[in-house]
């Protein structure tokens, strides 16, 4: 099955400007050490075990060009632009869509098919979960929401199955309708074979503590299946003080801090009293939360209030949550990580193509970890966790 000429050549819509060509993906990269890649085909690479990275991501054309319309004021609904006034800290890139990185960026970005392929094998990756980029459908309109999610979650699937042992599909949800949320999460888990979903943090500035969102929370743990939830810009209520420096809003602080409000209040909304078997995954080990678990259970310990929940707020985290190292190349930060979570908890990821391969592979293979731990962290965990 061969795909639409626009995606092939990585297009975005330009406005009146036209379109903007953007870069093929598979362009030309550092090598690294014959050790760290192996070299050759995919199925002749020197290595000693898989490597499956868990948050990467895909787009189109289209869906870029609703994300513009809506940061031009372009977009039909005056209350969508208006909701979505800040959307720009969540891409940044929209401000130089015309610099060879973005165009670069957005080549890969679109391209889920031999482009892609080509970069995987360069660096040894077996596999890749892909989901749709950030913020994904949250932005839009109810109805128009759900639709689109239909729609992305479909196209999804029909790119999955041009290389179904090489890319697996996290669906897309409008939890703008919680139960429509939840009913498209059984078909694309049911009838599309995806592994889970990926829920981009909050929507128009709600939380998913909120009660009605637990209908989503409650088809994954019939379909037993995880909910990545991924960074946001800070929500309208929490953004004004990030406003005042260039990135504070976004990936430099800003996405670390609101998702990680995020994953607190649904531990302590009693998610998982309700759910004990639920599972999140967050990115970029942790958001910032495991080097906190400590002092986080030491405080609501001897706080003066009734406590509703049956356990330590770091135990549900140890419990419910795993973490991947997407965007998030630390040794010291891996290190603390491991010695909160365990290996258990920790899975290989990049955020591709916000990221580079070349750098989250050399980082794992030059970690100061044992061999079955990196094991796990590259494959078994991911293998087990959305159940390949």
């Amino acid at each position: 099955m061969r795909r639409s000429t626009n995606l092939q050549r990585g297009s975005v819509m330009a406005g009146n400007r036209g379109r903007i060509a953007v870069k093929k993906a598979g362009g030309s990269k550092a090598a690294l050490s014959v050790g760290l890649l192996g070299q050759g085909s995919h199925s002749a690479r020197n290595k000693e075990y898989k490597r499956i990275c868990v948050e990467e991501h895909f787009s189109d054309a289209g869906h870029i060009d609703f994300l513009r319309a809506i940061l031009e004021k372009k977009y039909p609904s005056p209350e969508v632009i208006e909701q979505e006034k800040y959307m720009m800290s969540d891409a940044p890139f929209f401000g130089a869509l015309h610099s060879p990185p973005v165009r670069k960026m957005l080549g890969q970005l679109f391209e889920v098919g031999e482009g892609r392929l080509k970069d995987m094998d360069r660096y040894g990756i077996d596999m890749q979960v892909i989901s749709l980029v950030s913020p994904g459908v949250q932005v839009f309109e109810r109805g128009v929401a759900v639709r689109m999610a239909e729609k992305y979650n479909n196209h999804l699937r029909a790119l999955v199955m041009e290389h179904p042992t090489r890319f697996i599909g996290l669906a897309c949800l409008a939890p703008q309708i919680p139960e429509a949320a939840a009913d498209e999460l059984e078909r694309s888990v049911l009838e599309l074979k995806f592994k889970g979903a990926v829920i981009n943090s909050h929507t128009k500035g709600e939380y998913l503590d909120q009660k009605k969102y637990w209908v989503i929370f409650d088809r994954a743990q019939r379909l037993g299946v995880p909910i990545y939830i991924h960074p946001r810009s800070p929500s309208p209520d929490m953004i004004k003080p990030y406003l005042g420096y260039p990135m504070l809003d976004a990936a430099m602080w800003g996405f670390g801090a609101e998702v990680g409000l995020h994953a607190m209040r649904l531990i302590c909304s009693g998610l998982f009293d309700e759910y004990p078997k639920l599972k999140i995954i967050l990115g970029h080990l942790g958001e910032m939360i495991p080097v906190q678990l400590s002092r986080i259970d030491n405080r609501w310990s001897i706080a003066p209030f009734p406590k509703k929940l049956k356990k330590l707020p770091g135990q549900y985290f140890k419990e419910n949550f795993f973490v991947t190292t997407s965007g998030m190349f630390s040794q010291p930060a891996l290190t603390m990580t491991l010695s909160v979570l365990g290996a258990d908890r920790i899975m290989f990821a990049i955020d591709y193509p916000m990221e580079e391969p070349e750098e989250a592979i050399r980082f794992m293979e030059e970690a100061p970890i044992e061999q079955n731990e990196r094991e796990k962290i590259y494959h078994l965990n991911a293998e087990k966790i959305f159940s390949l």
